[in-house]
């Protein structure tokens, strides 16, 4: 997420159980029949197991596994309003009284069925719920129809290009998105946690010369109706969506992966030279890391002060940079993500540091290497980091639900893996983060699953090490 390059630039200038019979339903709601003759075995894949976010409980339900969301959506910029009708297909993952998801109270519910019969519907604190029970493991069918003015919320952060969560509308009726760790709830109705990826589908419609863009791999245009489709799982901070005047720009990345480009003629032309250079980062990454794991990839770009790695396609903020490689350095970071975050992505938000260590030592390798920086050079200067970074945030495995994303989540575990490839050499580092996707991939995993993972790949006892790399106050020794 979002990019850390400034601080690199800043060195670089220096130098299955068996189901319980389920309770029987609270009196009020409805229980739902199970449906009949639909099968949900082409959204199998989006299935997940939920678990509960420490730091942020008020979003995503335990109770609630979305396997597929379709939505299709119209966008009004003279009215700035935002119609949908979201067809969410779930699985019930304990017994649910009702059914609750995430959803802005900015917007009016016209309509809700499921599995076909109309039932009635609430919003209030930015939950949708519906008064009806399901039974563990019951799939059920949602069609919300909804319509209302986007509104993004706080970010729960001090960071510099901290900025609105969700989707933004802009004075000239643009749209564009970001929203870790949460705000995909500002524009349709979603589990919003990372732990529950689903497949998408999405269609939205704009005016005569406007662009609708989202994540997933582009599939095809009907008049001003622009489609696009998430066949792998997608955590909801990874989805994005835009709307302008954009051009497009299409290219071809390794091994024939399309590749998309999305800007704004006149306004983000400066950055274009370093993004038509995608096939060049996605060859280095796939050299270290293995094949890039999903259909398509591209950029759109956005104005915002930020950068995302929204799956498939990365939002970049049109910021400015004092070097034209600094801006490199921010796509190979957020191309770094679509291994590490969105093809393996962290069970909550304790676990960020699994997101961010990665890709910011990604990042630091690749432009060590372009700009001949050893390795003892960038470990002096991250100790340093790391340092002023506990003391202020604490330690990368504690972060604090009011400091998401600060920078102890990405330099100090950055240095947690330049120790490990430290002990067992570059060549099997390499080897451990190809393991670690090609194994885990379309997964949300933890601490205690990497630890597990790395000794067994390693053949060595690296429990200690990471412990101590992620919850010391102070900077471990060497």
């Amino acid at each position: 997420m979002r990019r850390i390059a400034l601080l690199m630039a800043a060195f670089l200038a220096l130098g299955a159980c068996s189901p319980l019979t389920p309770p029987a339903p609270l009196p009020g709601p409805a229980t739902a029949s199970p449906p009949k003759g639909l099968d949900y075995a082409p959204w199998q894949a989006g299935q997940s197991v939920p678990v509960a976010d420490p730091l942020y409980p008020q979003h995503g339900s335990v109770g609630i596994d979305v396997l597929h969301y379709g939505l299709d959506l119209t966008w009004e910029p003279a009215e700035k309003q935002l119609t949908g009708a979201a067809t969410v297909r779930m699985r019930a993952n304990t017994f649910l009284p009702k059914i609750t998801l995430d959803f802005s109270h900015t917007f009016t519910v016209e309509s809700v069925t499921v599995d076909g019969l109309t039932t009635a519907s609430s919003i209030a604190d930015d939950n949708l719920t519906i008064p009806v029970a399901l039974a563990k493991d019951r799939y059920a069918t949602l069609v919300i129809v909804y319509h209302g003015t986007p509104a993004t919320v706080p970010m729960p952060s001090h960071r510099s290009d901290a900025e609105g969560l969700g989707l933004t509308v802009t004075p000239d009726g643009s749209l564009w998105t970001m929203q870790e760790p949460y705000g995909a709830f500002t524009w349709y109705p979603v589990n919003d946690h990372p732990s529950d990826k689903a497949l998408y589908d999405i269609a939205i419609t704009v005016p005569e010369g406007w662009a609708g863009i989202a994540s997933g791999t582009p599939a095809g245009q009907a008049g001003n109706t622009f489609k696009y489709t998430a066949t792998d799982p997608m955590a909801s901070y990874l989805a994005t969506l835009a709307v302008g005047k954009y051009k497009k720009e299409t290219a071809i990345g390794p091994h024939g992966i399309p590749l998309t480009y999305w800007y704004r003629p006149g306004i983000d032309d400066a950055m274009m030279p370093a993004i038509r250079k995608t096939p060049q980062y996605l060859e280095w990454l796939e050299f270290r890391f293995g094949p890039y794991p999903f259909p398509s990839a591209g950029v759109v770009i956005v104005p915002s002060k930020s950068a995302m790695e929204t799956q498939q396609l990365l939002t970049m903020g049109n910021f400015k940079m004092e070097r034209a490689s600094d801006l490199e350095d921010v796509l190979v970071h957020e191309y770094a993500h679509q291994w590490f975050g969105d093809a393996v992505g962290p069970s909550n938000w304790n676990e960020l540091w699994l997101n961010e260590g990665w890709a910011m030592y990604i990042e630091s390798l690749w432009s060590n290497n372009r700009d001949k920086v050893s390795d003892k050079s960038w470990e002096t200067w991250a100790r340093q980091r790391d340092a002023e970074l506990r003391a202020q945030f604490g330690p990368p495995g504690h972060p604090r639900a009011d400091s998401f994303a600060e920078s102890n989540v990405y330099i100090c575990p950055a240095l947690l893996l330049h120790q490990i490839r430290k002990n067992i050499g570059e060549e099997s580092f390499y080897a451990l983060g190809k393991a670690w996707v090609s194994e885990r991939r379309f997964s949300t995993q933890d601490r205690t699953s990497f630890i597990a993972f790395v000794n067994r790949h390693t053949g060595r006892d690296f429990t200690q090490l990471i412990h101590t790399w992620l919850d010391s106050p102070r900077t471990p020794p060497p």
